[in-house]
């Protein structure tokens, strides 16, 4: 059965809140949730053998809330974690944050797709992603922003991104957003209202970049894929374009292969 916490504090103050699932490996070889623990506005539903759906409860994140998702996806398990509805960060007192916390044992499966975060007018938020890998995982992780609602300037936010292959940095990334001089540069979003990256364990041969598209290779291994976009739909569209063309082949997995034997591409 699911758990159900109770938040530390009350809004006025701020809210104290986390959510956590954890997956094990059934006396079948399935995929089995071992843990599926939620706390208010994060409250989590298992609507498939291996794929669980965030339900926001409550309002927010509000200004001066801190929140956490805590992932552990067991060796040679699936996990998939989507959402039912965007998410809202609106103002409050203070920066509200949400660290989301995942660890992918070997040959796991992870994919992580939940609807994009909408910055209201006057939000402060901070988004800290720590993503640790192990050998042979493989990890399909999307954020999409979107920066305000229909007619309304954007909030700020912050994000931070910090992923290690076996203890070793594989990709650290920051970016500030919710400066009108900052967005509107061609070198930071042009003007454009949603952006979003995926990032892949797939390795993808070459580079690629188009109109508001681009596929870059890491160093080490894996992929990220960016985009930048007027609207939503477009976005989405953008960044499963960029997807697919990584794992292409279905080999979406950190190994220790040389260049030439990972997924081009397309």
């Amino acid at each position: 059965m699911p758990d159900q916490t109770t938040p530390q504090t009350g809004r006025g103050a701020g809210m104290r809140a986390g959510a956590a699932v954890a997956t094990a490996a059934g006396p079948d070889g399935r995929t089995v949730l071992r843990r599926l623990a939620s706390a208010p506005p994060l409250t989590l539903r298992q609507t498939g053998p291996h794929t669980v759906h965030l339900v926001s409860t409550a309002a927010g994140p509000l200004g001066g809330d801190r929140l956490s998702l805590d992932l552990d996806v067991a060796p040679r398990t699936t996990l998939e974690l989507a959402s039912v509805a965007s998410t809202l960060v609106l103002p409050g007192r203070g920066e509200s944050e949400l660290l989301v916390t995942a660890r992918v044992g070997a040959g796991a499966r992870l994919r992580f797709v939940p609807e994009p975060t909408v910055l209201a007018a006057g939000c402060a938020h901070r988004l800290i992603v720590r993503l640790e890998l192990e050998p042979e995982a493989s990890v399909l992780w999307r954020e999409e922003i979107v920066l305000g609602r229909y007619g309304e300037r954007p909030g700020r936010c912050r994000t931070r991104f910090d992923a290690t292959l076996a203890g070793r940095p594989l990709l650290r990334q920051e970016l500030t957003l919710g400066d009108p001089d900052l967005d509107a540069s061609p070198a930071v979003l042009g003007g454009a209202r949603c952006l979003g990256t995926t990032f892949l364990t797939a390795t993808a041969k070459e580079a690629l970049v188009s109109d508001g598209l681009a596929v870059l290779p890491l160093a080490a291994s894996g992929t990220v894929v960016s985009a930048l976009a007027a609207d939503a739909v477009e976005l989405r569209s953008l960044l499963e374009r960029g997807e697919r063309a990584v794992s292409g082949d279905g080999d979406d997995t950190v190994a220790g292969r040389g260049r030439g034997a990972r997924p081009g591409v397309r």
